[in-house]
């Protein structure tokens, strides 16, 4: 019984913790992108890796505070939904899909190689970027506080306020534009992009607009998780968290705005509730260790995540909060 208590205060923590925040605000920008605006960005990751360098670069390298890292971090990422959407958004969406991924991939490639070293760290990374941050909290770091069954240090209790009170800023802009008249474009574009362009709307331009919108807020995404850390490290943005982000929007609900909100923390919670679940069957000698080694349940919590992913996917498609006439895509 106290190893189902602790599965379950573990998920609960994790699912309110950084890590949570991170895929929602990646989540939350590919809502924007896909659920909204229909458009397939598979590099939500690079936008992230933007976030997360910007700001440690900018302290560790250059000696600047750390919110003109973000700002910078910010910049870097408009920069690049630029230099992506220039040439692909008046291609069909496929184009866009792979460009995405493969920029990502590139980024993660250059900031890890040899030469981008003396900047980025390669792949040792950089670290001790986030004290002045930490030092803001108006209480102390060090202690430890016990929320809800959870034990939190003053450094994780004040990054989950600020982080969720960036989930909740985004989310509000995102909830204002979409009841705005570009919103209702952007909508539009996503049903019909010729139907849009026949009424004398820009299609390209307000897919560049949403191209970038959720581009920075996938980058502060990066910045929440670096700040968590306290460290980044390329290949810690692979493309494989762009997918993870995925889900939480699939599980949650695209073009919902509590979509992203929800299905990331579920997700984050499922995945700590079965590795800390899982190890517990083990000891207690449940689940023999012959057929199941504490080792192998860091691969086998996702793939039960992907199975059920798969079952959602058959039987609700639109996930837990979306409309299954939303999620289908007319990707040209």
């Amino acid at each position: 019984m106290s190893e189902f208590l602790d599965a379950i205060t573990g998920g609960l923590q994790a699912g309110l913790g950084y890590q949570a925040i991170f895929f929602v605000l990646l989540a939350v920008g590919l809502n924007v992108h896909f659920g909204y605006t229909g458009l397939l960005n598979f590099g939500q990751a690079g936008f992230a890796l933007l976030g997360a360098f910007g700001v440690a670069v900018s302290v560790v390298r250059w000696d600047l505070p750390f919110w003109v890292g973000i700002v910078i971090g910010l910049a870097a990422a408009v920069l690049l939904a630029l230099l992506l959407g220039l040439p692909t958004l008046r291609l069909r969406a496929d184009y866009l899909a792979i460009v995405t991924i493969a920029a990502a991939e590139i980024l993660r490639l250059v900031f890890r190689s040899v030469g981008a070293t003396a900047v980025t760290g390669g792949t040792r990374g950089l670290s001790g970027f986030n004290a002045d941050f930490v030092a803001l909290a108006p209480w102390a770091g060090g202690r430890q506080y016990d929320i809800l069954g959870t034990r939190w240090s003053g450094a994780q209790l004040w990054l989950a306020l600020v982080g969720w009170t960036l989930v909740a800023l985004t989310s509000l802009l995102v909830w204002s534009l979409m009841r705005s008249p570009w919103g209702r474009v952007v909508k539009a574009i996503r049903e019909d992009e010729d139907a849009a362009r026949s009424l004398g709307k820009n299609v390209y331009a307000y897919k560049m607009q949403a191209l970038v919108l959720g581009g920075v807020i996938g980058s502060l995404g990066g910045t929440v998780y670096a700040l968590g850390l306290g460290s980044v490290n390329p290949d810690q943005y692979q493309n494989a968290n762009t997918f993870l982000a995925y889900t939480a929007l699939i599980l949650g609900g695209a073009a919902r705005i509590w979509g992203p909100i929800l299905g990331g923390t579920i997700l984050l919670f499922l995945v700590q509730f079965a590795d800390t679940g899982l190890k517990a069957l083990i000891s207690n000698g449940i689940i023999p260790e012959s057929l199941l080694s504490p080792t192998d349940v860091a691969s086998l919590r996702f793939v039960l995540i992907g199975v059920g992913l798969m079952a959602l996917l058959v039987f609700r498609p639109q996930g837990i909060l979306g409309d299954r006439r939303e999620v289908m895509l007319d990707a040209r």
